[in-house]
């Protein structure tokens, strides 16, 4: 065991070059491998996705693409790829790829959420929970925790603000292994750091992200077969609230029918949850309410499963919530104590109740989807457990079904388009 344990920690042999050059017609991109020098040790990224797979990490450093009439991020434009050892405050070890794309992820969220003090909680390149607030960056920090403190157990923690003392308390008290902010307050920063296998980055563009939303970065799939797929990397297009269209359609009968218009809460939460929709692996749903989120389904293979297991997940994450509240126990370590412990079984049962009357915290929340809803099942299923508002791409065949369970849903529930698609494969 000892010797499959030291396989996560050990540095896998490099054999990537220094230098990758990319040539797309005219333009020629030049890439430098990224090394650290941590411990006296000159390496590059630990290992890959698994401890058996090599791999490097390349920043841009000559040339910039333009297609189509549009600019491409390149060199100077760099926040993870750029981090040199200034950046790494405090690393335990040379980074590894999942900790690298899981910050990653973090900045592409938080690119579309520079208006307020926000925090994103990132597992395995999915957000746990993210929440923005005027209030400040602990409070958004606490609410993103709060959403799925599950999930969030050994992720990665991404802030847009300088990091305070509050929040390094709040961060230090659980066990996250990546932080990465723009900036430290001197004692937050001394907080953090009492964990030494805590990796620390300081990323000073988390505090411009507003300057790269709008131009793409080259986005490359590799295919199983040595092929690659090149595409313009997802722009949303809903950066305010006033770009939501109104939802309306016409059926083969001629008749149309259109959505409520959500409220200011409403329409200020749906734009949240749609920029953090762009870091979610679709097919997907979010809810959100007051500004964080409550639930998060990624990855599923239909429209309305994914709203069954995003209900049924909130359950289960309000429920752990209540448990840790009441006796620092989880969910399920409640519920194996419950059964030889009357007064346990009683908490439990009255947790169960507490979190069947509010639909597992999903009670008056929004929701967003990053494709169209096929089928008004999935709305249905969303209205049934609270949602008062959704956003959503628009442009199914049945939009006029899906909009009108919306109208017949007693209060009413609003709906809005987006007007594009929020796939992230």
């Amino acid at each position: 065991m000892s010797d499959l344990k030291k396989m996560y920690t050990t540095m896998v042999e490099d054999p990537f070059p220094a230098e990758l050059a990319i040539r797309l017609g005219d333009a020629e991109l030049t890439f430098a491998k990224r090394t650290w020098t941590i411990d006296g040790e000159e390496k590059g990224l630990r290992y890959g996705e698994n401890p058996d797979q090599p791999a490097a990490l390349y920043a841009p450093v000559d040339g910039r693409l333009t297609l189509g009439g549009v600019t491409f991020r390149g060199p100077g434009d760099g926040l993870v790829c750029a981090a040199t050892e200034e950046h790494l405050l405090q690393s335990g070890k040379h980074p590894g790829k999942t900790n690298l794309t899981d910050v990653d992820n973090g900045v592409n969220i938080l690119q579309y959420l520079t208006a307020k003090p926000a925090a994103v909680i990132l597992k395995h390149n999915n957000p746990c929970g993210a929440a923005w607030s005027d209030a400040g960056l602990a409070v958004a920090f606490e609410a993103a925790f709060t959403a799925d403190r599950i999930a969030a157990f050994g992720g990665a923690v991404v802030v847009n603000r300088t990091l305070d003392v509050a929040t390094a308390e709040q961060i230090n008290a659980v066990y996250v292994e990546v932080v990465a902010a723009p900036d430290y307050e001197p004692k937050a920063l001394e907080i953090l750091k009492s964990k030494k296998n805590l990796r620390i980055f300081r990323l000073p563009g988390l505090s411009q992200l507003d300057k790269l939303v709008g131009q793409p970065f080259l986005d490359v799939k590799s295919l199983a077969d040595g092929g690659l797929v090149l595409q313009f990397s997802f722009r949303n297009r809903i950066l305010a609230v006033g770009d939501f269209l109104p939802a309306q359609a016409t059926d083969k009968a001629g008749t149309t029918v259109v959505a409520r218009a959500p409220s200011a809460q409403e329409a200020e939460d749906l734009l949240f949850a749609w920029a953090v929709e762009a870091g979610v692996t679709s097919n997907s749903v979010i809810f959100v309410k007051d500004g964080a989120t409550v639930a998060i389904g990624t990855g599923e293979q239909d429209r309305v499963g994914v709203v069954e297991l995003t209900i049924h997940k909130a359950k289960t994450k309000y429920a752990d919530g209540l448990a840790f509240a009441a006796h620092k126990l989880s969910l399920y370590e409640l519920a194996q104590k419950a059964k030889g412990d009357p007064e346990i079984r009683k908490s439990l049962a009255d947790i169960t109740a507490r979190t069947d009357a509010t639909n597992g915290g999903l009670a008056g929340t929004v929701l967003v989807s990053d494709g169209f809803f096929p089928f008004r099942d999935g709305v249905d299923l969303c209205i049934a457990a609270g949602v008062t508002a959704i956003a959503q791409p628009g442009g199914s065949i049945r939009d006029t079904e899906v909009i009108a369970a919306c109208n017949e849903a007693t209060p009413q529930v609003a709906m809005v388009f987006t007007g594009q698609r929020s796939f992230r494969h």
